[in-house]
């Protein structure tokens, strides 16, 4: 009896990951189908047809957004190096990109399960990749409420309250991401407990790392603001001026708060938060229609971009690790 239970038990071990796997992808995809379905019907209020489309520009818009979140895997991935791991640089893309599918799911912990799931290996331990999930997470959007401050200060001097905003929420979220601070944090949460390395790992969280972080997150905002530009360009018989380089830090400026409220509102996606910030601060200058549509068209962008690039990482690790397994054989 006893000499069957090793045997069994790892049996049990790959069903109970399966099934997590599955629950995951069934939540996912509800996320997704409730974003797109929502996001359709808004489109059908306004009138909307897919004939008042440039699909060019839009192509070119989810490119940039992709290009936009680049930099954001990149500081990840050095935080992951900082903090003592090995990930490879493709394990630490295809981590990245689709564990972002997870924002869909209500709580948004998923982000965190999906993507320090998929980095996990002999040379990354996850509880050092959940920190370094909260490390880069909070230091992006930090970053956005920084840029939409500056911004701000700027374009909006009437707009005092949203100047207020902005550098709020870049204390509160970029607060945390101070290395004492983090540390200190990390502490007190007991991670210690699960791994007794913690403290060597956070020893690499640096003000070095942190200043790369948000040199690399600027970068990062201002194509996001590109992104959203470019979608506005294809939309040309619907805004009520030529959209035109000048509108660029607006742009950036409305996209950046827009994230940043939708990442503390905690509603999956930002669904609703972002598409009002959006439409907003730009019906002012673009009309309301334009505006209400280019919030909903950039949002099913960016999804379609995310899933497609996401379908791809995916596809490359099966065919990698299906030619490591004959190789093996």
């Amino acid at each position: 009896m006893n000499s069957d239970a090793p045997s069994g038990k790892p049996g049990l071990i790959r069903i109970a990951k399966l099934v997590f796997r599955l629950v995951v992808l069934t939540l996912v995809g509800i996320g997704i189908w409730q974003t797109v379905r929502k996001a359709f019907a808004e489109l059908q209020v306004q009138q909307f047809t897919w004939r008042q489309v440039e699909f060019h520009w839009l192509a070119f818009s989810g490119v940039v957004y992709l290009a936009a979140t680049a930099p954001c895997w990149v500081f990840w991935h050095r935080t992951l190096q900082a903090m003592g791991q090995r990930p490879g640089w493709l394990e630490s893309l295809r981590a990245y990109y689709i564990g972002h599918l997870g924002k869909y799911v209500p709580g948004k912990a998923l982000v965190v399960v999906i993507r320090s799931g998929l980095i996990r290996s002999p040379r990354v331990d996850t509880s050092i990749a959940v920190a370094a999930v909260f490390v880069e997470t909070l230091t992006m959007m930090a970053a956005g409420a920084f840029v939409a401050a500056a911004i701000i200060a700027v374009l909006y001097r009437d707009q005092g309250w949203l100047l207020v905003l902005a550098i709020g929420m870049m204390i509160c979220i970029g607060g945390p991401t101070v290395p004492p601070i983090f540390r200190r944090v990390v502490k007190l949460l007991g991670v210690k407990k699960v791994n007794p390395d913690i403290e060597h790992a956070l020893a690499g969280l640096d003000w070095r790392l942190m200043l790369f972080g948000w040199l690399v997150n600027f970068v990062g905002w201002g194509l996001m603001g590109l992104s959203l530009w470019l979608t506005l360009r294809a939309l040309p018989t619907i805004v009520t001026v030529p959209v035109e380089l000048e509108h660029l830090p607006r742009v950036t400026c409305c996209v950046a708060l827009a994230l940043v409220a939708g990442f503390l509102s905690m509603v999956p996606g930002g669904i609703v938060v972002r598409e009002y910030v959006v439409m907003t601060l730009l019906s002012g200058t673009f009309g309301v229609l334009a505006a209400t549509i280019c919030a909903i068209v950039s949002r099913l962008v960016g999804l379609l971009a995310e899933l497609l690039f996401g379908a791809v990482l995916y596809g490359a690790n099966a065919r990698a690790r299906a030619e490591k397994d004959r190789q093996h054989n």
